[in-house]
């Protein structure tokens, strides 16, 4: 079916559940056609795909958008991808002097500033406290409990927030209005030591995100502590480290090794180039939670007794891997693909299949898979987590 295409004048093809093979057949019922040309891997599972999984992707712009004066939010967490019991996530932005007022959580939080800038304060037990700037690219972490604010700078600012448990909601934080709004006034006089008039202008509810001025510089800004300022830093600038690069791609891993205070959640920041593609591997550590920050792709995930399937992502998606299983990620568009994986874990680990392979007797390789020297000589003793070969098809049906 070619109707004309009111952009570009080409032919627009209506996708058909039809693989190369002859699987399939026309579908003429009621139908979401956009949806199914940004999923053509579920449309038309590869041939290699067998059995099912259960959902590995959602996508933010699926969500809830919470709106509120100074910014907005919206979360994936178990109740949108019921899989991710490990990881949760919430993608916000906070406008010129947004702020996500002074509020702490039950789980720790891991975050990754997609663009623009915001300020980031922060108190521990000891009564050390934290201030910093945070720029794109840059990480920050919070320990679990730690009080702590955000504050959009003077370009406002989007950023990825990750909890290290798959069943939390940002929407049930633990927020200093919200406290004070539940506290009579009484006990908050008797706390603070001043009048109860002091208290007259308290919200009456939580305010979650508020709109005010943009800060000051750093220095303006200032708060010594009598306990000085925690010793190990809340922030991380990722784009600052030198990548791994390999043909097709490269990696920055951020983890409890370059990042000390990030005790619960290991991360990689990975580039696929067109034509390339994130190699066969696995994680022997934890399950894996993506979010796709640029172009799209397709990720194949085998797990296990003849079974494997196949999930279409784009810019704004979030992705699972349950723990150990094998899994690899194409690039299949015309520009590079950037996301994020995420574990809970104070570690990054991956397990590369061509790795194993060289590492292990030639002649076992050979007689299990029944292979000869064309590919078990190619097998490379070093990790390259991206590959990209001449000749390497993207997309095979």
């Amino acid at each position: 079916m070619n109707t004309p295409h009111p952009n570009n004048g080409k032919p627009f093809i209506v996708p058909q559940p039809i693989r190369s093979d002859g699987a399939g057949g026309p579908d003429y019922g009621p139908r979401d056609i956009m949806r199914d040309l940004e999923n053509p891997n579920m449309f038309v599972p590869p041939v290699t795909d067998s059995g099912l999984l259960p959902n590995l992707r959602m996508s933010f712009s699926d969500t809830h958008m919470k709106l509120n004066q100074g910014g907005w939010s919206r979360e994936i967490t178990v109740r949108e991808l019921p899989i991710a019991t490990t990881l949760a996530g919430v993608n916000m932005s906070l406008m010129p002097g947004g702020t996500r007022e002074l509020h702490w959580h039950q789980q720790a939080e891991w975050a990754y500033m997609i663009w623009g800038s915001a300020r980031i304060t922060a108190v521990d037990q000891n009564g050390r406290n934290f201030i910093a700037d945070i720029g794109p690219g840059d990480l920050w972490y919070f320990p679990a409990g730690l009080p702590h604010s955000i504050q959009g700078l003077e370009e406002g600012c989007e950023f990825l927030l990750v909890f290290d448990d798959g069943h939390f909601s940002d929407l049930n934080t633990l927020s200093i209005s919200d406290w004070f709004a539940h506290t009579p006034i009484d006990v908050l006089s008797a706390n603070f030591g001043v009048p109860a008039s002091a208290f007259d202008s308290i919200p009456p509810d939580q305010v979650y995100i508020f709109q005010t001025r943009v800060p000051g510089s750093l220095e303006s800004q200032e708060v010594q502590s009598p306990y000085g300022t925690v010793p190990i830093s809340f922030k991380h600038r990722l784009l600052a480290q030198t990548p791994l690069v390999t043909p097709g791609g490269s990696v920055r891993i951020a983890d409890s090794s370059n990042f000390p205070i990030s005790k619960t959640i290991a991360a990689a920041l990975v580039e696929i180039q067109p034509g390339a593609m994130r190699e066969l591997h696995w994680h022997p550590n934890n399950d894996e939670w993506q979010y796709y920050l640029t172009g799209q792709g397709r990720m194949t995930v085998f797990g296990g007794n003849g079974v494997a399937r196949t999930f279409d992502y784009r810019a704004g998606d979030v992705g699972y891997v349950p723990f150990a299983f094998g899994h690899y990620i194409q690039n299949t568009g015309t520009e590079t693909l950037w996301f994020l994986e995420m574990f809970k874990s104070d570690r990054f680990a991956d397990i590369s299949l061509n790795q194993w392979m060289a590492l292990t007797p030639r002649e076992l390789v050979r007689d299990n898979l029944h292979v000869g020297p064309e590919l078990l000589d190619a097998l490379r003793k070093e990790k390259w987590p991206v590959v990209k070969y001449p000749g390497q098809s993207q997309v095979s049906k």
